[in-house]
């Protein structure tokens, strides 16, 4: 996904310097932007650094251990806008306020269709002055809105990423159930749209579900690390979220026990063929 926000943050007039782990990635943006070998190069002197890594461990390698929040410009900017659990945020932001930058989480929902029409949901944590500072950048990208403090940004992601495991697990299921009662799926999945079953996940992991296209757009293994993320979340306050650990646990299968990390997350759909076998 941060290739073609990349690409729309250069169309928006902002000046990038890129860092990939894989230098040939970012290499292919050279003509939007001067491509880094390393985070602390790619972040010297900046008065934005916005990171778009996997998890939180990751945001802390890059922004904390390489160095990348410290090289930025004094007072510059910090958007974290991965998918990583709060208590990583809430750190990195202490950090950055001992260093002297504004720090925001601001993970994004829209997966990679999204990000090239700069359409994402954007969901910002932190002060509301940083927010306001970072407005023209998210407006080049999508729709923002602030929720609250350090650490809101990403709880709302964990609940978007609830309903989404939960309704392809839903939708999964019900295609299951028609195929094995002798419905079609592709027939029923056109009857509910636009009524009240309809939604973009019937619309669009539907029609993965029923073509058997996997191909990654949201890949299993992250889905599996952001249930994992709310989970914790409900633990730390005693909330039971019965849906969320049975969805879980079918994710988690699909990853460790059927090859499933690289496949596209309405993929549980060939998971449930797949326990049947």
């Amino acid at each position: 996904m941060g290739a073609p926000m990349a690409r729309n943050l250069a169309a928006a007039g902002h000046e990038l310097t890129l860092w990939n782990r894989s230098a040939a990635k970012a290499a292919a943006l050279a003509e939007i932007g001067r491509p880094c070998a390393s985070p602390t190069e790619a972040a010297q002197g900046a008065d934005v650094v916005l990171s778009m890594l996997l998890d939180g461990p990751a945001a802390q390698e890059v922004l904390r251990d390489q160095g990348a929040m410290a090289a930025s410009a004094p007072g510059a900017l910090i958007l974290n806008m991965g998918s990583v659990d709060p208590g990583t945020d809430r750190a990195l932001a202490h950090l950055a306020e001992e260093q002297g930058r504004d720090y925001l989480d601001a993970p994004v929902s829209g997966g990679v269709a999204g990000a090239e029409a700069a359409t994402l949901a954007i969901l910002v944590g932190g002060r509301a002055e940083a927010f306001d500072r970072a407005a023209p950048l998210f407006a080049a990208l999508g729709r923002a809105t602030h929720l609250g403090p350090t650490g809101a940004g990403q709880v709302a992601k964990l609940a978007n990423q609830l309903i989404v495991a939960s309704t392809i697990g839903a939708v999964a299921e019900a295609f299951a159930l028609a195929k094995s009662a002798g419905c079609d799926p592709a027939a029923l999945r056109s009857a509910l749209m636009g009524g009240f079953a309809d939604s973009r996940i019937l619309d669009l992991h539907g029609a993965r579900m029923v073509s058997g296209d996997y191909t990654p757009g949201g890949r299993s293994i992250a889905q599996v690390k952001d249930l994992d993320n709310a989970l914790a979340v409900a633990a730390e306050t005693g909330l039971d979220l019965p849906v969320a650990q049975r969805v879980t646990e079918g994710f988690r299968d699909l990853v460790e026990t059927h090859d499933g990390a690289e496949l596209d997350h309405s993929a549980y759909y060939l998971w449930l063929s797949l326990r049947q076998a």
